[in-house]
C-alpha cells in the first residue's frame, strides 16, 4: 500500500462524511504529560485551527425557562404521534447521545428502545438518527438539507407555502425552528399509517395535520398554561404548531449546547489539555485539509459531500425498486449532488456512533480508516459490523456511489498510525458533560403518557 505524510496524505473530504449518529462508551484519555518539545507543536495546531476559522464554540443566548419547559415536554410527549406511542425523543435517547444507537431508526410501530428496538415487520426509517448537539450553529437539517435557509435569508422547508410568513414569523432559532415541523407528518416516523386521526389525513394535508396535533395539545389544560406562559401575551386560541416547532427548537438550544471538550481547553490556552496523540492527530487534521470541510467552532463547512459510504436499508424511494437514497439530489435535482450528504459537525462525535448517513460504520477508528483507498473500502465493505437484521439490506450501488464520489478523495492513502492519531484527536471533541444527558429528561410531560427512558 503506498503511504503519504500526514500532510498529503488526507482529503479535504476525508472527514467530511463523519456522519454522526449515535454512541460510544470509552471515556477520552486522561491528557498524558505533556511533552515540552510538543510547545511548539501545540502553537502550529493554534495557528492551523485559525487558518480554518475553528475557534472555540460560543454558548446560544439564554432560552427563556418557560419556553425550554415547554420544548422540553413536547419533545418526550408521545401525543404527537399518530398512535400515541412515539415521541421525538424516542429516536434521539438522551442515554444514547441524542441517538439510538441503531445503524438506520425504527419508527412507528416499533417496540424497544435503543439498540433494542425492533419492529415486528422488520421496517427500518431510511436514515441514521443525527445527533442534536449544538444545533445552534448548524444551518441546514436533516442529512439531504432539506430545511435550510438560502444566501439570502429565505427559508426553504418541504412544506413549500404551507409554512407559511406568519408561522415563520414565531420562529426564534433559524431553520431548527421549522426543523420539528416534518417527524410529525412522517408515517413511518411519527404519523402511521392508520389507527388515528392524524394518519387518515392524506400526506399533502400538512397544515391539517398540525392544526390536529394542535386540537391534541390544547384538550389538556397543564398544556394551554404552559404555552401561554412560553408566549406572553398570546393566547393558545391563535397559535399553531409552529409555536410547537419553536419551543421544541428552545429546549434543544438551551439544553444540548456543549462548548467545554479538551479541544476547547486547548484553544483557550491549556497546552495540557490534549494529549501527544491528540495534539499530532490534530496537527493531521488540520494540515491534511480534513478541515477544508470540517471547519468553523462546530467542525463542519454546513454543506454536501459524496464520500463513498456503503448505501444500505430500504432506501428512500430512489433508483429501481425505490430501495436507494440519493442524498442532497433529492432535494436540489442535481445529479452532481447524487449520493451527497452533510458534513457531520464532529463535537461529541465518539459518542453519536453508528456512523454515516445510514450507520454503515459502528467503529469510529473504521469509519476513519475509510477514507484511505476508499474505493476499495467501498467495494469491499464488510456487512458483518452491522446488526443481523441489516445485513441483507445492502444495497449493489457501489460503481454508481463511486461515479459521483467527490474527486478530492482520489488517491488518498495514509498510515495506521495517521489513523490512530485522527482518531485520538476526536475524542478531545467531547465534552464530558455530553456523557451524562439524564438530566434533560422530564419527569413527566402533561398528557401523562409514559416517557422514554433506556
Amino acid at each position: 500500500m503506498r503511504s503519504l505524510s500526514w500532510r498529503s496524505s488526507l482529503s479535504p473530504l476525508a472527514f467530511a462524511c463523519l456522519l454522526a449518529a449515535c454512541r460510544a462508551d470509552e471515556p477520552t484519555a486522561p491528557a498524558a504529560s505533556f511533552s515540552r518539545s510538543n510547545a511548539a507543536l501545540a502553537a502550529e495546531v493554534r495557528q492551523l485551527a485559525a487558518g480554518r476559522g475553528i475557534t472555540p464554540l460560543s454558548a446560544p443566548p439564554p432560552v427563556r425557562p418557560a419556553l425550554v419547559r415547554l420544548g422540553q415536554a413536547l419533545a418526550f410527549d408521545k401525543l404527537l404521534s399518530g398512535n400515541r406511542d412515539i415521541s421525538c425523543m424516542s429516536c434521539h435517547l438522551p442515554r444514547f447521545a441524542t441517538g439510538d444507537g441503531l445503524s438506520l431508526s425504527i419508527g412507528q410501530g416499533g417496540t424497544g428502545l435503543g439498540p433494542d428496538r425492533t419492529h415486528p415487520a422488520g421496517a427500518f426509517i431510511a436514515r441514521n438518527a443525527p445527533a442534536a448537539f449544538n444545533l445552534h450553529a448548524i444551518r441546514p437539517l436533516f442529512w439531504d438539507g432539506r430545511v435550510f435557509e438560502d444566501p439570502g435569508g429565505t427559508m426553504h422547508t418541504p412544506a413549500g407555502a404551507k409554512l407559511t410568513p406568519a408561522m415563520a414569523a414565531v420562529f426564534e432559532f433559524g431553520t431548527l425552528s421549522a426543523q420539528p415541523l416534518f417527524p410529525l407528518l412522517s408515517r413511518a416516523e411519527m404519523r402511521g399509517d392508520g389507527g388515528n386521526e392524524l394518519a387518515a389525513l392524506a400526506d399533502d394535508q400538512e397544515t391539517e395535520i398540525w392544526a390536529a396535533i394542535m386540537r391534541r395539545l390544547g384538550a389538556i389544560p397543564e398544556y394551554r398554561v404552559m404555552f401561554e406562559r412560553a408566549y406572553p401575551g398570546q393566547r393558545f386560541e391563535a397559535m399553531t404548531m409552529a409555536h410547537a416547532s419553536n419551543a421544541i427548537a428552545g429546549f434543544l438550544v438551551s439544553s444540548l449546547a456543549f462548548n467545554d471538550s479538551p479541544w476547547d481547553r486547548f484553544l483557550g490556552g491549556n497546552d495540557r489539555a490534549l494529549t501527544d496523540v491528540q495534539l499530532a492527530g490534530a496537527r493531521n487534521f488540520m494540515s491534511a485539509r480534513c478541515s477544508v470541510c470540517h471547519n468553523g467552532p462546530a467542525f463542519t463547512d454546513n454543506q454536501f459531500h459524496n464520500v463513498a459510504v456503503a448505501q444500505l436499508g430500504p432506501g428512500a424511494g430512489d433508483g429501481p425498486g425505490g430501495h436507494d437514497d440519493f442524498g442532497r439530489m433529492r432535494v436540489t435535482g442535481l445529479a452532481t449532488d447524487r449520493y451527497a450528504f452533510r458534513t457531520t459537525p464532529l463535537r461529541n462525535v465518539e459518542l453519536t456512533g453508528p456512523w454515516g448517513h445510514d450507520g454503515a460504520f459502528t467503529d469510529l477508528r473504521a469509519f476513519v480508516d475509510h477514507y484511505s483507498e476508499s474505493a476499495l473500502k467501498l467495494q469491499g465493505y464488510d456487512v458483518n459490523q452491522l446488526a443481523a437484521n441489516l445485513r441483507a439490506m445492502l444495497q449493489p450501488t457501489a460503481d454508481a456511489i463511486l461515479a459521483t464520489r467527490d474527486p478530492l478523495l482520489d488517491g488518498v492513502v495514509f498510515t495506521p498510525q495517521q489513523v490512530d492519531e485522527v482518531t485520538e484527536f476526536l475524542r478531545a471533541l467531547t465534552d464530558p458533560r455530553a456523557r451524562n444527558l439524564a438530566p434533560v429528561t422530564p419527569g413527566h410531560v402533561p398528557s401523562g403518557l409514559p416517557i422514554d427512558r433506556p
